[in-house]
């Protein structure tokens, strides 16, 4: 009787514990029929994201490369460890010790050390970086939790089990597949399964092997997150489906199996229905990977390796192009220009590259891009002349706009004023009466323009005492304002009213005034930075006449409207862009999607060495500051 009083309280944890795992998962799954695009507000049930997620042909390779890879991995571990554990049994007892501490090694290492082990063997050995480093790096870092399963089984049996069997007339292989493995199929089994699910999961170290715009599921989920789209929540939910499927065959299976002969049952009754299931799969989404019609086209069979931002192509437009072209379109992400240049300067190869203009800048001087072919280009005429011949390439020799835009502030026009804006500018992210009710983006450059500019400086200085003021400037806002530094959760969080005002990007807050109609964009006249994304072929391309056919195809009404209306960033196709905006379009009247252009203190980046590293190190100052003031 003394212990019942124990029992509520462990029946009330363990239901907290169970909510606090699978709430988050319940939440995901509902979201992942919203009609809209908020990840936080369910506006209406809608199949639309489960349906972009089926045409989207990134989605279904990364799902196909997800279960392959896990696949191949968990049987070529499961007998490489089995058989390792085997003979280490039959070794000396100092060998096995070793081996064992070895096998427990990479185990105990932090995952992000092991990639780079990994990532670092396949470059010194030159290793092209694709599909296949990635399935040799899982295998390698399967095979010890095979090991760690199988081994305690292998104790447990009789040490003379085999020698019995051969003396009974039995083969080594025959004592070995007839005697031994069906006493450690549980081992095995559960080896496996491990296996499985460290491939299924990993992360990390595929992010670290994987090119070739070869990537598994947890690459593609961490590429949509780093902005709004609601597929991220259909795909996880398919994963969850899938996951839970196999799981539910692997628990029911014995239950049927057990009706069957002991003989039917040893060694498949647990493994080979989940494995069947996930076979299944993969050659159901090969078929449609696969899958495709016979039309020649002027490029059939060529690729096109593009290297863009994360979730910076619209729905259709790269589906379209492989029609129209019969190329195939391998595209891979990178999350900030100075990731884009380490890869190009260490002449990684690609055809198409999207940066920003200080960078395009920076890439030309280090002569690592090659001169457009204008013969090749029926575009430049489609594109508006306010984003044409900006600074860093004044005659588009090199190249051409994709997106382009400003950086303003975003506000709620239930909670700021006006007046204090037009008033205050950059200022009010200083004005105490709006104090813990402020976003600041998460850029160094972005950030010291805001504060630059409210200081009267260009942007651009190189003078270091007007950096050292805008340096203070930052340092007072995060002290004293009890700011939150946010990168691209601004959009939904300020679509949702959760700060009354931020710093954005001039495309997101076109996303966040379309779905909220309280929200506000506003450019003070102490000038702001107004800056282009453009596409650019490097000096090293293989395929730069499909290179041209693309910024063809993505400049073109058809590929440019895709590309704005899904991503919401302004089109730099001018009959996009007015249509979009004009009357009936979907950012009708949305004054963040039609950038400002003429004002005398608006400036463009320009890329300099040594302001870049000192604002690198004072950014970095001020957000131990505003940890600090936490």
């Amino acid at each position: 009787m003394r212990n019942n009083g124990k029992r509520p309280f462990g029946k009330i944890l363990i239901v907290l514990m169970l909510v606090f795992f699978y709430l988050p998962i319940l939440y995901m799954i509902i979201f992942s029929f919203n009609d809209g695009k908020s990840l936080t507000s369910f506006t209406g049930f809608s199949l639309r994201w489960y349906k972009h997620m089926l045409e989207s042909q990134d989605m279904m390779e990364a799902l196909y490369t997800t279960f392959s890879v896990a696949l191949l991995a968990t049987v070529i571990s499961t007998v490489i460890g089995t058989i390792a554990a085997i003979g280490l049994s039959k070794s000396k007892k100092i060998v096995r010790n070793i081996m064992e501490q070895v096998n427990n090694l990479p185990m105990m290492n932090p995952e992000i050390v092991t990639a780079i082990g990994f990532m670092l063997l396949f470059i010194t050995f030159k290793v092209e970086k694709g599909y296949m480093t990635m399935l040799l790096a899982h295998i390698a870092f399967c095979i010890p939790y095979v090991m760690l399963s199988v081994m305690p089984k292998i104790k447990q049996l009789d040490p003379n089990l085999a020698d019995a069997a051969m003396d009974l007339g039995a083969t080594p292989w025959q004592a070995l597949i007839k005697v031994i493995v069906p006493q450690i199929t549980p081992g095995i089994v559960s080896g496996a399964l491990i296996a499985f699910t460290m491939s299924v999961d990993d992360f990390i170290i595929s992010y670290f092997v994987t090119g070739g715009g070869v990537k598994n599921l947890s690459i593609m989920v961490y590429t949509m997150s780093k902005r709004v789209n609601p597929s991220i929540n259909a795909v996880s939910t398919l994963m969850v489906a899938i996951i839970t499927m196999i799981l539910l065959v692997i628990n029911i299976a014995p239950v049927f199996a057990a009706k069957r002969s002991r003989k039917d049952t040893i060694g498949k009754r647990k493994v080979f229905p989940g494995v069947l299931v996930a076979a299944v799969l993969v050659v159901v989404i090969g078929v449609v990977r696969f899958s495709g019609g016979s039309e020649e086209r002027p490029f059939e069979g060529q690729t096109l390796q593009l290297y863009n931002w994360g979730e910076y192509t619209g729905e259709h437009i790269i589906g379209e192009f492989e029609k129209a072209t019969g190329a195939k379109v391998v595209q891979e992400n990178f999350d900030s220009n100075e990731q884009m240049y380490i890869k190009v300067a260490n002449e990684e190869v690609y055809d198409v590259l999207v940066p920003s203009d200080y960078m395009i800048q920076r890439l030309i001087e280090e002569e690592l891009l090659q001169k457009l072919d204008h013969d090749k280009l029926d575009c430049l005429d489609k594109i508006s002349d306010h984003v044409k011949g900006f600074p860093y390439d004044p005659n588009n020799e090199y190249s051409v706009p994709y997106f382009w835009g400003t950086v303003g502030i975003v506000y709620d026009k239930e909670k700021v004023s006006l007046e204090d804006l037009e008033k205050e500018g950059f200022g009010i992210f200083l004005n105490q009466k709006y104090k813990g009710d402020v976003y600041l983006y998460d850029s160094e450059r972005d950030s010291f323009m805001m504060a630059l500019k409210d200081l009267g400086y260009s942007m651009n200085t190189e003078n270091e005492q007007e950096i050292k003021e805008a340096y203070e400037w930052l340092v007072q806002c995060v002290e004293t304002m009890e700011t939150e530094i946010v990168t691209d959760e601004i959009i939904d969080n300020m679509a949702q009213g959760r700060k009354a005002l931020g710093l954005i990007y001039s495309g997101d807050a076109a996303y966040v005034m379309a779905e909220n109609e309280n929200m506000g964009y506003y450019l003070p006249e102490s000038g702001t930075n107004l800056w282009s994304d453009a596409m650019v072929i490097p000096k090293n391309a293989k395929n730069p006449e499909l290179a041209h056919a693309f910024i063809n195809f993505a400049s073109d009404y058809e590929g440019a409207y895709d590309n704005s209306s899904y991503i919401g960033y302004t089109s730099a196709n001018k009959e996009v862009m007015e249509d979009l905006y004009g009357e009936g379009g979907e950012y009708e009247g949305i004054d963040a999607y039609m950038p400002r252009t003429g004002h005398p203190n608006d400036e463009v980046f320009v890329y300099n060495e040594e302001t870049k590293k000192l604002l690198g190190d004072l950014w970095s100052r001020v957000k131990i500051a505003a940890s600090n003031a936490d």
